[in-house]
């Protein structure tokens, strides 16, 4: 009798164990080159870099929306394009003093752990375009990297995350913690040579420099290089990107971008 009742609770326990096991997500980015650029703010008249621009760029179905992290005084991770909010030096000022002053809309000026959380909430197509902001020195500029880095991490949010930035340091750092990590750099002085050799996965530049540079677009293709530009919101500018078979088109417009994708097919 005991075998039997020992031998009962030991199928209720595996049962139980097998019932509660979370299924993984499986992730499957959108099938476009749209990369919404501050998220998908401005047909709607949203904030940039805000919690419902990202929202609107997920629901437009964008394979990408870029945003902004800085740190504040008190090592605060936030969304922020510039170096100021409402006049105040980010770097220099406490997140607490920073949030005093809503967004446009009423949001909070959101935090990098909001940020990412929301980004995540029903949503396995759209990646999280994070661009680390250069900072007062080279060394906090590492540092931010390395907190971006964990904080993704603890959110179990690295599969839908890549990396971006102006400062070429900060990305060597990323590739040196994360291998894996998708990085893309910005600043338009790398030639894709230089890129590969470095170890860093692709070029985000802004699309007067692949002009200057009109063999840089077919050499990153051939190296398997990510291939991307910004911020382009000009039709026949989109178009011509497109003929070129860039991976990726950051933008303002991310509608228009759909609508000439859609007369394209």
């Amino acid at each position: 009798m005991k075998k039997s009742v020992l031998l009962l609770s030991s199928i209720i326990a595996l049962n139980a164990c097998t019932v509660s096991k979370p299924k993984a997500t499986k992730i499957k980015f959108a099938d476009n080159p749209v990369v919404a650029h501050r998220g998908a703010w401005k047909a709607q008249n949203l904030p940039e870099n805000s919690i419902a621009s990202l929202k609107e760029a997920i629901r437009l179905g964008c394979t990408g929306s870029e945003f902004d992290v800085r740190m504040t005084l008190d090592d605060s991770l936030i969304i922020n394009h510039d170096p100021h909010y409402t006049k105040l030096e980010i770097e220099k000022t406490t997140y607490a003093e920073l949030a005093k002053t809503p967004l446009s809309n009423g949001e909070k000026l959101p935090t990098l752990r909001e940020y990412i959380l929301a980004g995540k909430e029903n949503n396995i197509t759209t990646r999280l375009v994070c661009e680390i902001k250069p900072s007062a020195s080279k060394e906090r500029g590492k540092l931010i990297a390395d907190k971006v880095l964990k904080l993704v991490k603890d959110l179990k949010a690295e599969a839908i995350t890549v990396y971006i930035s102006f400062d070429y340091d900060i990305l060597k750092r990323i590739e040196e913690i994360q291998p894996d990590a998708s990085t893309q750099h910005l600043n338009g002085d790398k030639s894709p040579d230089q890129i590969l050799a470095d170890k860093i996965d692709g070029i985000d530049y802004h699309f007067s420099v692949f002009k200057k540079n009109p063999d840089w677009a077919a050499a990153a293709l051939k190296n398997k290089l990510i291939l991307n530009a910004w911020t382009v919101n000009d039709e026949a500018e989109m178009k011509n990107l497109l003929n070129q078979k860039f991976e990726f088109i950051t933008t303002n417009e991310p509608e228009l971008l759909f609508k000439i994708l859609k007369e394209l097919k």
